[in-house]
């Protein structure tokens, strides 16, 4: 699959999460993918909170993984 179409998977995926994240006050912007890897900006009250690393690897990146082809991994910047 093209790098710009999982891109584009990638961050319609988010856009579907958000709802979710925003609940408990915190957010979430979708900044590029790269390599297999998207890179994502955590904002609000994820911002210092201590689950944010769950919330990446057991939320965001689980669910990237099995709708979007070709991504391997999330990182927050």
């Amino acid at each position: 699959m093209e790098e710009r179409v999982i891109a584009e998977k990638a961050e319609e995926v988010i856009e579907k999460i958000k709802p979710y994240i925003r609940r408990d006050g915190g957010d979430i912007r979708f900044v590029k993918y790269e390599e297999g890897i998207v890179y994502v900006e955590m904002l609000g009250a994820c911002v210092g909170c201590s689950l944010v690393d769950t919330t990446l690897t057991d939320g965001v990146e689980a669910i990237l993984l099995e709708e979007v082809p070709g991504i391997i991994g999330v990182e927050a910047i």
